[in-house]
């Protein structure tokens, strides 16, 4: 699917050729001597189209437009919360006719944020998962023509919309296969066709490798699979080698069975998106590699399996990481944070400016937060401040979530430096404390996206987050032009 930016306004967008045109109307619209304006102002007048967020009113072939169907969507104030709201109602209206091409025209100048939310509506309504379906139904949708009425304004904010699109249905593509079709090796291979694209290199260790550096808690997870692990290592060079990058650690645990503390059968399949995290960060590689920035990203996947095979490790071994510490596993199913320690110890040999972790870590953020927002933890007032911002502007959203020292109580264990697990109360910031004596050496934060990066029933499928928030915070970054 394609995505065209046009200089529109209301009465230019009743002459756009389309299948469909979605109006967007805020609740300020004011009727002109057009054709467009004058039949809406009569719909309004006639009280056929109310003003709610979110209401319809479905026009087939109206008379001297350039449109086969229209369709009157109200978007309130036309804030991000209102647009979502009245796009995700006409795509669902429209879905059935399977258009080729539509158009979606703003009759008032939105500002970024809200053409943001718009674009990525269209593309999660018209998304359709086919890798692994023998008949599946290709994505209809060609062209989606976007009109504003300042398009020169909004350029930059439309190409970074447009490639949060790209990254984000990578990621989702590659959470949704099923683990045999996404083992370590296929992800590996996704990032190595990433490092095809300018700027972006690409270098895989495998279980040798990964043994010299001395990753004894990586090691320790994928030992009980025959699966060969794979360690992934990105790099987009946008920025002189001086500038410091930013690190992205993805968490790839293609599937988790919980190993030998195995998880109750039910829903079981599910734990394919266990490597989410990974995938959203070979979704802003994707996102970076289309926008080609003037900035510096590293790219870390730990990937592999958890399984209970004979090999598998065991509660109550002790392993030794990669920074020297010595972890007592407790619980074969909180392995996430042992993969993440050894990558995110590694990252010190970058000299980050910053480092980010990305992981469905912890059920129990699911509990705190549920879907609507992912959980945020760091104690860097500026990272803070940079990842609240890029949350609000890609509406890609988080929260921040505490850190205390005393939260930390309970990771204390008389038989190695640290346990892996404390007791459930407080189970995603124990785990946010127990990587974070991994992070003593830059500016850190996490992203515990457990309930986030998936949605479960009816619906069941990634949603692609945190990419569109990743890839504004980096964006943030960039030095602005002199």
């Amino acid at each position: 699917m394609n995505f065209e930016l046009l200089n529109l306004d209301a009465a230019q967008a009743g002459h756009e050729k389309c299948d469909v045109l979605l109006m967007l109307l805020a609740s300020t619209f004011k009727a002109a001597r057009n054709p467009l304006a004058t039949l809406i102002g009569k719909a309004l007048k006639a009280g056929d189209l109310a003003d709610k967020p979110g209401s319809l009113l479905d026009i087939y072939r109206p008379a001297d437009l350039g449109c086969a169907r229209l369709v009157l969507v109200r978007v309130g104030d036309g804030k991000c919360a209102n647009v979502r709201k009245g796009v995700s109602a006409a795509m669902a209206l429209i879905k059935a006719a399977k258009p080729k091409q539509v158009a979606l025209c703003f009759d008032q100048a939105p500002d970024s944020a809200s053409l943001h939310v718009a674009l990525t509506t269209v593309a999660e309504a018209s998304y359709v998962y086919a890798s692994t379906l023998s008949k599946a139904e290709a994505r209809t949708i060609a062209l989606v023509k976007v009109g504003v009425p300042n398009s020169t304004e909004l350029a930059t904010p439309f190409a970074q919309s447009v490639a949060a699109v790209r990254g984000i249905e990578l990621a989702k593509e590659w959470a949704n296969r099923p683990a045999n079709h996404a083992t370590p090796s296929h992800l590996a291979r996704a990032a190595q066709a990433l490092a095809k694209s300018p700027r972006i290199k690409c270098e895989v260790m495998g279980r040798k490798e990964v043994e010299k550096l001395g990753m004894g808690a990586f090691l320790a997870v994928a030992q009980g699979s025959a699966e060969p692990l794979k360690f992934i290592e990105l790099h987009y060079r946008g920025a002189p080698k001086s500038t410091p990058p930013v690190v992205l650690v993805g968490k790839g645990i293609t599937f988790d069975s919980g190993g030998i503390s195995i998880k109750p059968a039910a829903e079981m399949d599910e734990m394919k998106y266990d490597m989410c995290g990974a995938a959203s960060v070979l979704g802003v590689f994707k996102a970076l590699a289309e926008l080609q920035p003037e900035i510096n990203v590293v790219g870390l996947i730990p990937a592999c399996e958890n399984l209970p095979g004979s090999r598998a490790v065991k509660p109550g071994d002790v392993v030794t990481s990669l920074s020297g510490q010595t972890i007592e596993i407790l619980n074969t199913d909180a392995e996430g944070r042992l993969v993440l320690c050894d990558a995110l110890t590694y990252a010190e040999r970058f000299k980050p400016q910053a480092v980010l972790d990305i992981a469905t870590l912890t059920g129990a953020c699911v509990i705190a937060l549920g879907g609507v927002r992912s959980g945020f933890f760091s104690g860097d007032a500026a990272l803070s401040a940079a990842v609240a911002q890029a949350s609000e502007s890609s509406q890609d959203l988080c929260w921040p979530m505490p850190l205390d020292d005393d939260y930390a109580e309970g990771l204390k264990t008389s038989f190695a430096d640290v346990a892996n697990v404390a007791g459930r109360p407080g189970g995603a910031i124990t785990a946010a404390k127990f990587l974070q004596r991994f992070t003593s050496k830059y500016p850190w934060g996490h992203l515990d996206i457990a309930g986030s990066a998936w949605k479960s029933g009816t619906a069941k499928g990634a949603t692609g987050r945190p990419v569109g928030l990743l890839l504004h915070y980096v964006l943030s970054l960039q030095t602005p032009a002199a």
